[in-house]
């Protein structure tokens, strides 16, 4: 374990934590809605776009691969605008990786809520509803206040506790699967696929985050590339295996307003549609535990380099964490959670984080030339084509976005101009 000598964190995060924390980033509630929505939108066709889907972020993926190999500061898309075009990018990368990071936070608080809301009807609505979200915020917060170390050990738990009901949803369904449900006669739907692919590419969206903290992973030059593609990979296979065996296994899915539990029920009875119903609930509760975890650091990276108040640099002298920053995001997540809805806070992130993904793809292709002899670092096969290829699919996917998405996140990096024009020198 050592100190990052310009954050002044701590290097504690190891390898497989770095892994874990990926998995959970990226597997949320997403996996318990997606086999649904894909087939009223694909139909069976949805089972390999879910496929294809993983093949396509793994472009994605690779750029923010090769990236990470550069560099050991946290900071993740932010670091490499601002490294590949100046300040004035970088900030606006960070800028929509914030407002990014706010949104989910806030939006998976009231995820949880409607999730807990299956078992306890409660929750949905009043004081309940204010309990669950305050009272997970709150928790995730203490958490990450406490030290990395906890968080990315509490992440790590709750990656396992969202993957066991899913690997037992696939090793029980596999045998009951009728491949007559996976067929279809009539033709694939073509009404709908720019809002399939966005829904697909956001199912595996999250892994941006994970240099956010690389500050404080023990060698995340070497950790954050390994973690990041091993993370596609076994992310990319459970999807799959997941949209199999619930095709295969429920009749109608396309209808159902819980398509895991209800395909449970099918084949293993009350007893495993409980367990994935509980599932759910700790899958949007360990995403949104690396929500909370990430987010700060973007605070912290930004507010050392002058933007924003300078209280944002403090590091907890016990527990060596951004407190202040942590403390921050969770309060205004809060706020948001409590005064907006789930799919009015996820839809804000949506084209945010595609700007993101522009703006590391097209630092990537800087950033392979000014760093193509150093040691140690990732090289892409094919030169620049990786990259260009992540940035014709994110600007795809762009052009799919509804019109209110899109002045939604002009008028955030407007916001961000101005926030940018206050930049006090940094450490004043």
């Amino acid at each position: 374990m050592s100190d990052d000598g310009r954050t002044g964190t701590v290097r504690a995060v190891s390898r497989w934590q770095i892994v874990g924390l990926s998995i959970n980033d990226v597997i949320g509630s997403g996996i318990y809605l997606l086999p649904a929505t894909a087939a009223a939108l694909l139909g069976p066709a949805s089972l390999w776009a879910v496929l294809l889907a993983g093949f396509a972020v793994a472009l994605l993926v690779l750029c923010y691969a090769q990236a990470a190999s550069y560099f050991d500061q946290p900071g993740g898309g932010y670091l490499y605008a601002r490294e590949a075009f100046g300040p004035f990018a970088g900030f606006e990368v960070g800028w929509m990786l914030l407002v990014t990071r706010i949104s989910t936070a806030a939006s998976l608080s009231n995820g949880l809520a409607e999730a807990v809301g299956l078992f306890w009807p409660a929750a949905r609505e009043g004081a309940a509803r204010v309990f669950v979200v305050a009272g997970s915020l709150g928790l995730l917060v203490l958490i990450n206040v406490l030290g990395v170390r906890t968080a990315a050990r509490a992440g790590v738990a709750l990656a396992i506790g969202k993957l066991l009901p899913l690997l037992l949803f696939v090793v029980l369904g596999a045998f009951y699967v009728d491949p007559s449900l996976l067929r279809s006669d009539a033709p694939m739907p073509v009404d709908h696929l720019g809002e399939a692919a966005l829904l697909l590419l956001f199912a595996y969206a999250g892994f941006e985050n994970l240099p956010a903290a690389a500050g404080e992973y023990r060698n995340p030059r070497r950790d954050v590339p390994f973690a990041l593609l091993t993370m596609i990979v076994l992310v990319t296979i459970i999807y799959f295996s997941v949209q199999l065996v619930a095709m295969g296994t429920l009749p109608g899915i396309a209808q159902s307003t819980s398509p895991l539990a209800e395909a449970s029920a099918q084949f293993g009875g009350t007893a495993l549609a409980l367990i994935l119903t509980v599932g759910a609930a700790i899958s949007i509760l360990g995403t949104n535990s690396n929500t909370v975890m990430m987010g700060p650091r973007y605070l912290l990276a930004l507010s050392q380099d002058g933007y924003g108040p300078r209280a944002l640099s403090a590091i907890h002298p016990r527990f060596r964490t951004p407190a202040r920053a942590v403390l921050l995001l969770g309060a205004i997540a809060l706020v948001l959670a409590l005064t907006g809805s789930f799919k009015q806070l996820a839809l804000l992130s949506v084209v945010a984080r595609l700007c993101t993904y522009i703006g590391t793809a097209v630092s990537v292709l800087v950033l392979q030339k000014r760093h193509r002899g150093r040691e140690g670092a990732l090289h892409l096969p094919g030169g620049p084509l990786i990259p260009l290829a992540a940035i014709a699919l994110s600007l795809g996917l762009l052009a799919s976005a509804s019109a209110q998405n899109l002045i939604a996140a002009a008028i955030a990096l407007a916001i961000g101009a101005v926030i940018y024009k206050f930049r006090r020198a940094p450490g004043a």
